[in-house]
């Protein structure tokens, strides 16, 4: 098969499409044909490298995956069905899987990044239990655009932070996987949603995801912007994901009893925090990965229906993969980077 791999770290150079074995099934897998492979930054920090993370080289990215099954060891499934993978692969019998924690189980990856082969590629295999079926109204690409940041954000709105219909929700980078997500999921659930993002263009495309308010992150100070705007006051819940460039005006902006959330660090991983704020403002702070099959689940029933649309900015050729990372590289894109296989 074709597939995207790099042999070393470095640049979006090293990318190359190349022939690749094709995956070997055993018990209880799938093998899915590609047809959209959708981008995350997670991919750009593998091609890069992580301090203290070991890659298995040649390396296939992709995490976020739509296409047809081709081939199962596994019982119940059928050949040719239309599917989106859920991009958490657990091992489904420890405490946590069997408790619908999935996230948290010991053995929990995330498909394309250390023992899984990822969607940059003609095929991919999979345990039967990460197939979603999906209507054949989706378009492949919106399929592929899906699953990791809805689940994302889901996880953190909905399960996390505890989403109440009326709260005032800061949304960091709307123009990301994340924060697009965020936006749609915060206003179906009727919360006001604050919006920041980096250029008119992408605060404009924010208000018609349904943001209230937006700010621009480099041209404005945010929580100064948020307290104007909540008539210093505040907001119940920050969604948090760019890390150190922002965390300490994200603190800043929460109400009293208000819920910070994060789940990436893309501008680095320190972060102040003052204790006594935490205290007297009664605040929560909560870590977030992932998310479970289940929510995936819940949320896909609003994507399957047309509540939830995820934002595709641009598509590219498979062999055009370092033509896109340089995109998402560059935080030019509004919504997903999707290559089409």
């Amino acid at each position: 098969m074709k597939a995207v791999r790099f042999h070393e770290h470095g640049g979006p150079d090293v990318l190359r499409l190349e022939d690749a074995p094709e995956p070997e099934l055993e018990s209880g897998d799938v093998l899915v044909r590609v047809r959209a492979c959708a981008l995350n930054h997670l991919d750009i920090w593998e091609r890069r490298g992580l301090p203290n993370v070991q890659f298995p080289m040649p390396h296939i990215s992709g995490s976020d995956v739509a296409g047809e099954v081709v081939a199962a060891e596994a019982t119940d499934v059928v050949c040719g069905r239309r599917v989106m993978l859920q991009p958490g692969v657990s091992c489904g019998r420890c405490e946590a899987c069997l408790s619908n924690r999935d996230n948290e189980c010991p053995r929990y990856e995330v498909l394309g990044y250390r023992c899984h082969a990822g969607g940059y590629a003609e095929y991919v295999k999979v345990p039967v239990q990460n197939l979603i079926p999906i209507p054949d109204e989706i378009g492949f690409v919106e399929a592929a655009a899906f699953p990791l940041t809805f689940l994302t954000a889901w996880h953190m709105l909905i399960t996390l932070a505890r989403l109440q219909r009326g709260d005032d929700v800061l949304v960091l980078a709307a123009g990301s996987g994340v924060g697009q997500a965020a936006t749609q999921i915060a206003c179906m659930h009727g919360a006001r949603v604050f919006a920041t993002a980096g250029s008119a263009q992408k605060l404009a495309r924010a208000r018609a995801l349904g943001a209230c308010e937006v700010i621009d992150h480099y041209a404005q100070d945010i929580s100064a912007e948020i307290m104007r705007l909540t008539n210093r006051r505040g907001v119940d819940v920050v969604i948090e994901h760019v890390g150190e460039a922002t965390w300490s005006r994200s603190v800043r902006s929460l109400a009293r009893g208000g819920r910070l959330v994060t789940c990436g660090a893309t501008t680095g991983a320190s972060g102040a925090l003052n204790l006594q704020a935490l205290f007297a403002k009664q605040l929560t702070i909560h870590g977030s990965y992932m998310g479970t099959k289940g929510e995936l689940m819940r949320a896909a029933r609003f994507f399957f229906t047309g509540q939830l649309k995820p934002v595709v900015d641009r598509t590219f050729p498979l062999a055009d993969a370092a033509a896109a990372q340089r995109r998402m590289e560059a935080s030019d894109q509004f919504g997903k980077i999707v290559l089409e296989v």
